[in-house]
């Protein structure tokens, strides 16, 4: 088995929940931070959504100063994903947030 290392990108986040990663293996979440590039501060959720369904928050109304960076996932914390859960991130301001997601696929 190889492990790969990748990243997915989400630019411009807002109040509809943004689909920043879908698995479609086995994934460990390595990082993952949101970034506010508005004027104003922000707050952001982080979801888990187990095979699509079910809701899982990381954060929830976690405020993001202005020019700040939340970083959700790093460190000594991973977060696992199976097969077909999502990744979602919104705030409460449209178009508010740059999302960086780093993980590790195992093939």
């Amino acid at each position: 088995m190889a492990s790969i290392f990748k990243s997915d990108v989400a630019a411009a986040v807002g109040t509809a929940p943004a689909t920043v990663k879908t698995a479609t293996k086995q994934t460990t979440l390595i990082g993952l931070s949101v970034c506010n590039v508005t004027g104003a501060g922000v707050n952001v959720d982080v979801k888990i959504w187990k095979s699509g369904v079910t809701q899982i928050f990381i954060v929830k109304n976690v405020p993001v100063p202005v020019g700040g960076t939340l970083v959700v996932i790093g460190g000594d914390q991973k977060v696992v994903l199976e097969n077909t859960d999502l990744l979602k991130v919104n705030s409460d301001v449209t178009g508010s947030l740059d999302v960086v997601c780093s993980y590790l696929e195992i093939d």
